[in-house]
C-alpha cells in the first residue's frame, strides 16, 4: 500500500496539468464547431468574435506589476515551505533543513521577479 503514495502523487500532478489543458482544447473545439456552422450557414462573423479569436493566442507583455505580484505569490510560498518545514521539525529534527532547502527554490525566483520587476520599462 506505501508504493501506491508515490504513484498517485506522479498522478495528482499529471491531473492538475492535464485536465485544464483538455478542458480548454475541448472548449476550443465546441467554438469551432458553432463558427463553422455559422459560416456554413451564411451568417455573417461579429467583429467582436473575430477580435477576440486573434487576441485569444497572443500574451500580455511582461509588466512590472505583474512580476512583483509574482515574486511576491512566490515568497509567501517560499515562507509557507519554510514554516510547515520549521513545524515539523518539532516531531521529526531532520525535516528542517531539506524542508527549508526546497522553500530556497520559490524564494530565489520570487525575489529574482521582484528585481525584474524594478527593471522592467512596461510599467503599467
Amino acid at each position: 500500500m506505501e508504493e501506491f503514495i508515490p504513484i498517485a502523487l506522479f498522478i495528482m500532478i499529471g491531473a492538475i496539468v492535464l485536465v485544464p489543458v483538455w478542458l480548454k482544447s475541448r472548449e476550443r473545439k465546441e467554438m469551432q464547431a458553432t463558427l463553422r456552422s455559422a459560416i456554413e450557414k451564411g451568417q455573417p462573423l461579429p467583429p467582436e468574435v473575430i477580435d477576440a479569436l486573434s487576441k485569444e493566442n497572443i500574451k500580455a507583455p511582461a509588466t512590472a506589476s505583474r512580476d512583483l505580484r509574482v515574486g511576491v505569490i512566490l515568497l509567501a510560498v517560499s515562507l509557507g515551505f519554510a514554516l510547515f518545514g520549521y513545524a515539523v521539525s518539532f516531531a521529526e529534527m531532520d525535516a528542517f533543513y531539506p524542508l527549508v532547502g526546497i522553500a530556497a527554490i520559490p524564494g530565489t525566483i520570487g525575489l529574482a521577479f521582484i528585481v525584474l520587476s524594478f527593471f522592467n520599462k512596461n510599467k503599467g
